[in-house]
């Protein structure tokens, strides 16, 4: 039985311990004393009235219950976040916003546009997050989210800024050494670059007439920057946005009438953020970016 409302310093400190294992290193990170987290630990296992960590040769381990708690004081920490990012953009453009995006968009399409952002707006601070999981704008993981699919959530605006094309493409010196396919059938006899698990895309790939496997690939991950490197460096053949293609000369587009897919492209965030300027500028800088990358495509 909990005896009492843990404040969330006392969170704050148990996911720090949770993190790096130890108490010295929680201290570290959060600029306290070692003693101030070891008391705030024992603080929240008292008013929760559960044990937290077990010391092992490692450091502290979690208990069961421990991690059954973190995503819960992980969602604080979030909802904590977006209440310092929402009190500090209501004076004019000052402030932090948190942005979301896939792991391609995010690393190769986006610095050049928050880059412009900063130039513009030295004053607001940038956080970007890099994950093709789909955050949770509603718990505020985030406050705009670059998405390749509509929101079906009310609480969200969403901007449909354009769609990118993708298509199959392999590294001149590739396709030097093992001939170009100019069927889908001669895909078998290459290299090709794919997943290693499953996602809504492959599935769509296939609906498309594709039979698409994981048993096909050469080289299996799941990271699309890894895919992306590989492709470039010769490995083989593999999906590849065309506006990102176009930027290096070595990479040659191939089956491209048979093999076409297009991902629409939305600017999302919470719709109590549209009262936000410095949100609103961030979006609007997004959305016009994005635009004409997409439409580089």
């Amino acid at each position: 039985m909990a005896r009492g409302t843990p404040d969330w310093s006392l969170y704050k400190s148990f996911l720090s311990v949770l993190r790096t294992g130890s108490l010295s290193a929680a201290a570290r990170d959060d600029g306290l004393t070692q003693p101030t987290v070891g008391r705030h630990i024992a603080s929240l296992e008292q008013a929760l009235g559960v044990a937290l960590f077990t010391r092992s040769q490692q450091g502290l381990s979690p208990t069961e219950a421990a991690l059954e708690l973190q995503p819960y004081a992980e969602s604080l920490e979030s909802t904590a976040a977006a209440l310092v990012r929402a009190a500090t953009g209501r004076a004019g453009t000052r402030g932090t916003v948190r942005i979301t995006a896939s792991e391609i968009v995010g690393a190769e399409v986006l610095p050049p546009i928050l880059t412009q952002v900063r130039a513009e707006h030295p004053e607001i601070t940038l956080e970007l997050v890099l994950s093709n999981r789909t955050e949770d704008l509603l718990q505020r993981e985030a406050d705009i989210a670059v998405r390749m699919v509509r929101p079906t959530q009310q609480a969200l605006s969403a901007r449909h800024v354009g769609d990118i094309e993708l298509g199959l493409h392999a590294q001149r010196g590739y396709l030097d050494r093992h001939g170009t396919p100019t069927s889908a059938a001669e895909l078998r006899e290459h290299a090709l670059i794919g997943f290693d698990h499953e996602n809504a895309f492959i599935r769509s790939v296939r609906t498309r007439g594709f039979a698409v496997e994981r048993s096909m690939f050469a080289l299996r991950t799941d990271n699309d920057l890894a895919q992306l490197a590989c492709l470039r460096a010769g490995f083989g053949i593999g999906v590849c946005q065309v506006g990102l293609a176009r930027r290096s000369p070595e990479l040659v587009r191939i089956l491209a009438k048979s093999f076409l897919f297009k991902l629409e492209v939305w600017i999302v965030m919470h719709a109590d953020l549209r009262s936000s300027k410095r949100c609103r500028v961030v979006s609007d800088a997004l959305a016009k970016g994005l635009s004409a990358y997409c439409a580089s495509s």
